[in-house]
C-alpha cells in the first residue's frame, strides 16, 4: 500500500501524507464532497477534483494488486514460479506487463502449439530457433514418427513452426514492442461493405477513411465503432505489416540458412495469427476507453453546467407544455412547487381558441398572483410563445424552457409516485416549471442519459458513464446544498452520506412529524447514524431555525467555534452573521487548534458572511428573436440571440428558437485559436450567433460567434487569415448523433 501512495502521490504531484489521509477518509466511508469541504487541514486543503483522482487511481492500483495476487498464486501452484520471475511481476505497473509475463504460465485450451509438443517436436522448434550449422532434414528424420502423427517432413517443419511462432507471440519484449509500433503508427482503416452504401449513407465520410490512431478524436473513435457494429464498414486498426514483421525478423532471424528461413516463416506466422489479433484487441480496447472517458468528461462537465444553471428562485409559475393538436397542458405551481391548478388550452392551431385560452391564462395568473411562465421549447414553442407575450401581462417573466427529458420524467416512477392521479401530460408540464424555478431540484429526478447534454452515451461503458455522472450530481447538489424540509427524495438522496434508504427515511419523518426545526433534529431519523449525520449535516440546510448556523454551510461540529468567537466579542452568533464590523475583529490564529486551521476558520467566517448563499449565478430573462420561428425563416448573414444546449469537442449546439439547434464549429467559436469550446461557452449560456449556411434538406444550421462572421467580403481584397488549425468538417454521424441524443428521434 505504501508503494501505491508514493505512486499516486508523484503522479499526482501532491505530498504522500495527503493521498495517505485522503485515503484513509475514504475508506472509513467519507465521501468527496465531505472530505473536500470539511477536512481541509487533514488532507492539506486538497480539492474535489484532485480527492477523486486519489479514490480512482488508487482503486485502480488496488485492482493491479489483485491480479498480481492472483497470477503469483496459479504460477506458483504450477511450480514454476522463480525469484526472478516472482520480482517481475512484482514489479510490473500496468495490466499488459502483468498479462504478458503470465502470458506463457497461462492455462490454454489446445493449440497448434501444444499439439505440435504432444507430437514431440519442441526439440526440434528449439535447434531451428538456434539457427546453427547443421543438415535440417538430417535433423529432421529423428523426428518422423508415424505413431504420433508424424508422417512428412513437412509435418514436422509445420509443428516445428507453430511451436517458434508461440514462443515469439509470449516473448514479452516483442509483445511491448509491437505495443507500441500499434500505439505510434497505428492507423484506422475503414472501407464499406460492398452493398451497405445506401443504408449507411449517414456513415459516407468513413467509406474509405484512414487516420492514425494516436490522433483520432474520441468521437471519430465512436462513430467508427458504431458504423462496424451496424455493419456498414469493415475496421481495421494496425499498423504497416512490414514495420511489424521487420520488427520481428530483425529480433529472431539471423543469417540464412534453412533454418533462418523456417524462423522467418514461423515469426510471420505469428504476426499475423497470433500477435496482430492480439494487439488489435487491446488497440481496440485501449482506444475505446479513452474515447470513452473523454466523452464522459465531456458529458460530465456539461451536466455540471446544466445543473448549476441560474434557479429563478421560489416564485409561483404558470408552466405550459405546448402542442398543436392536443393543446397546451397547462399546470399552476405555488413558490415550493406544489400543483395548485392544471388544465388544457388550444391556442394554436388547428382548434386555436384564442380568446378562451387567453381568458384562461389571465384568469390563472390573477387567482394565483403568477409571478412567471414557463413554457416547454418542443412543438409549438415559438407560437405558444408569440401568443403569451401577446397578451402583455404586467409583471409576469415569460421564458423559454429546455424541456429535454420532461417526458421521461413524466412516465417514470419517481413521477407517478409523486402524482399518482395525474397523467403524463400534467407531470411533464411540472417538470417544465419546475425546472425553471430550480433546475438542479428538478433534473436530479431524470436519468442524466436523457437530458440531452451527452455524446455518444450509449456507445460509452455505462458503468464508467454511470459512476462519472453520479459524481457529478453529487458535486453539484452538496455544493449548492439542500434545504432539508422542501427537497425531494431525489434530491436527498446525493446529499453527503445519505443514499436513497436514508433519504426517503427523512421525506417519512417530516411527512409524519412536521419540518425539522434543527439539524440536531435530523438524528432522530432512523438509520441516520452519527457518521451519516457527521457527512451530511453541513449539506443540510433548515430555513427559519432557531439556531442561524442551520441555515447555513458550517457544519454542526464548528458550531462552538463560532459561539465562542461571538462569546469572545460580547455578541450573539446573530450579530456575528449580520454585523461584518464585528467580524473584521476576529483574530484567527486565536481559534487553531490540533485540528482545526486556518482553512476551516477561513470558510466558516466567509460563511457567516453569506450564510446558506447559493453558488449560481443570477437569473437572467432571455428572449428568441421574433419573427424566426422556424428554420425557413432564416437567412444567411442574420446574427440571432440563441442559448447553448449542449457542448462536444468539435463545438456547440445552440438553440434559436426553430425547432432545430445550429452547430458552431470549433473554428467558429471564436476570433482566436481555441482547442476546448469551454474556453468561450458553457451549457445554457446565452449567446448571438450569425448564420452561416442552412441546409433544409439534411435539416443542419451552421453558426458562428466570430465578430465578424457577418461581414461582406470586400472586393479585389484577400479573406483574412484567421490564426487557426485546420479542423476536419465534422461527420454527419457525429452531428446526427448529437441531435439523436437530444431530440431522441
Amino acid at each position: 500500500m505504501e508503494k501505491n501512495i508514493q505512486k499516486v502521490a508523484e503522479e499526482l504531484n501532491v505530498r504522500p501524507q495527503q493521498v495517505n489521509a485522503t485515503v484513509e477518509l475514504l475508506d472509513g466511508g467519507a465521501t468527496v464532497p465531505f472530505i473536500s469541504r470539511y477536512r481541509k487541514e487533514v488532507t492539506g486543503s486538497l480539492d474535489e477534483v484532485a480527492v477523486a483522482a486519489i479514490r480512482d487511481r488508487i482503486a485502480q492500483l488496488r485492482d493491479l494488486d489483485k491480479r498480481r495476487e492472483s497470477i503469483l498464486k496459479s504460477i506458483e501452484e504450477q511450480g514454476k514460479l522463480t525469484d526472478e520471475l516472482k520480482a517481475q511481476i512484482e514489479a510490473a505497473e500496468t495490466m499488459n506487463k502483468l498479462e504478458d509475463l503470465y502470458l506463457p504460465y497461462k492455462p490454454k485450451r489446445k493449440t497448434r502449439a501444444s499439439v505440435a509438443r504432444e507430437k514431440g517436436l519442441e526439440p526440434l522448434a528449439d535447434q531451428i530457433l538456434d539457427q546453427g550449422n547443421f543438415d535440417i532434414e538430417e535433423i529432421i528424420k529423428q523426428f518422423i514418427d508415424e505413431e504420433k502423427g508424424v508422417t512428412t517432413t513437412e509435418e514436422a517443419l509445420a509443428g516445428a513452426r507453430d511451436i517458434i511462432a508461440e514462443k515469439i507471440n509470449e516473448d514479452q519484449e516483442v509483445r511491448q514492442s509491437v505495443r507500441n509500433l500499434f500505439e505510434k503508427k497505428g492507423e484506422f482503416h475503414a472501407k464499406v461493405i460492398p452493398g451497405k452504401e445506401e443504408e449507411g449513407a449517414k456513415y459516407k465520410d468513413y467509406f474509405d477513411w484512414s487516420e492514425p490512431i494516436e490522433k483520432a478524436p474520441s468521437h471519430r473513435v465512436l462513430a467508427l465503432r458504431r458504423a462496424e457494429k451496424e455493419m456498414i464498414i469493415s475496421l481495421d486498426c494496425s499498423p504497416e505489416e512490414g514495420d511489424a514483421l521487420y520488427l520481428l525478423e530483425d529480433r529472431y532471424v539471423s543469417g540464412s540458412s534453412e533454418a533462418s528461413e523456417q524462423v522467418r516463416l514461423a515469426s510471420r506466422d505469428s504476426y499475423k495469427r497470433l500477435l496482430k489479433p492480439s494487439m488489435e484487441t487491446e488497440i481496440r480496447l485501449a482506444t475505446k476507453k479513452k474515447a470513452d472517458e473523454e466523452a464522459i468528461r465531456v458529458f460530465a462537465e456539461n451536466l455540471r453546467q446544466l445543473l448549476l444553471s441560474a434557479p429563478l428562485g421560489q416564485k409561483t409559475v404558470l408552466s405550459l407544455d405546448p402542442g398543436f393538436r392536443t393543446g397546451c397542458k397547462l399546470v399552476c405551481l405555488d413558490k415550493q412547487g406544489k400543483l395548485l391548478y392544471n388544465n388544457t388550452i388550444y391556442p394554436n392551431e388547428p382548434q386555436k381558441r384564442t380568446a378562451e385560452s387567453a381568458a384562461e391564462i389571465k384568469d390563472v395568473c390573477r387567482k394565483f398572483n403568477v409571478e412567471a411562465i414557463a413554457i416547454g421549447n418542443g412543438t409549438a414553442s415559438r407560437e405558444t410563445e408569440s401568443f403569451v407575450r401577446n397578451l402583455k401581462l404586467d409583471g409576469v417573466q415569460v421564458v423559454v424552457v429546455n424541456e429535454s427529458g420532461a417526458s421521461v420524467y413524466s412516465a417514470s416512477d419517481v413521477a407517478r409516485e409523486e402524482f399518482p392521479d395525474y397523467d403524463v401530460t400534467v407531470r411533464g408540464a411540472v417538470s417544465i416549471g419546475r425546472r425553471l424555478m430550480d433546475p438542479l431540484a428538478e433534473l436530479v429526478k431524470i436519468d442524466p442519459k436523457s437530458i440531452g447534454v451527452g455524446q455518444y452515451q450509449h456507445d460509452v461503458d455505462q458503468s464508467m458513464l454511470k459512476n462519472g455522472l453520479d459524481d457529478v450530481v453529487v458535486s453539484c447538489v452538496n455544493m449548492v446544498g439542500v434545504e432539508v424540509n422542501t427537497a425531494s427524495k431525489e434530491l436527498l438522496t446525493y446529499v453527503s452520506g445519505l443514499g436513497p434508504t436514508i433519504a426517503k427515511n427523512i421525506v417519512d419523518f417530516r411527512n409524519e412529524n412536521g419540518p425539522f426545526s434543527s439539524r440536531s433534529a435530523l438524528k432522530k431519523v432512523p438509520r441516520l447514524g452519527p457518521k451519516a449525520y457527521e457527512q451530511a449535516a453541513g449539506f443540510l440546510r433548515i430555513r427559519d431555525a432557531k439556531n442561524p448556523l442551520d441555515t447555513s454551510a458550517v457544519h454542526p461540529e464548528s458550531y462552538s467555534i463560532v459561539e465562542q468567537m461571538a462569546k469572545d466579542l460580547g455578541c450573539t452568533v446573530k450579530e456575528l452573521m449580520q454585523k461584518d464590523d464585528l467580524r473584521k475583529q476576529l483574530d484567527l490564529k486565536k481559534y487553531v487548534t490540533d485540528t482545526v486551521g486556518m482553512p476551516t476558520l477561513t470558510d466558516i467566517v466567509n460563511e457567516l458572511a453569506k450564510p446558506g448563499r447559493d453558488p449560481r449565478e443570477q437569473f437572467e430573462e432571455f428572449q428568441f428573436a421574433e419573427g424566426v420561428e422556424h428554420m425557413e425563416d432564416l437567412k444567411i448573414g442574420m446574427t440571432l440571440p440563441g442559448i447553448v444546449t449542449n457542448i462536444t469537442n468539435f463545438g456547440a449546439f445552440v438553440d434559436i428558437g426553430v425547432h432545430q439547434d445550429g452547430l458552431v464549429h470549433l473554428s467558429e467559436m471564436a476570433d482566436r485559436f481555441i482547442q476546448d469550446p469551454n474556453e468561450v461557452v458553457k451549457v445554457h449560456q446565452k449567446v448571438d450567433v450569425t448564420v452561416l449556411e442552412v441546409d433544409m434538406n439534411r435539416k443542419r444550421i451552421s453558426l458562428s460567434m466570430r465578430n465578424n462572421a457577418g461581414a461582406p467580403k470586400k472586393s479585389g481584397g484577400k479573406k483574412p487569415q484567421r490564426k487557426q488549425e485546420p479542423q476536419k468538417e465534422q461527420s454527419m454521424d457525429d452531428m446526427l448523433s448529437m441531435l439523436k441524443a437530444k431530440f431522441g428521434k
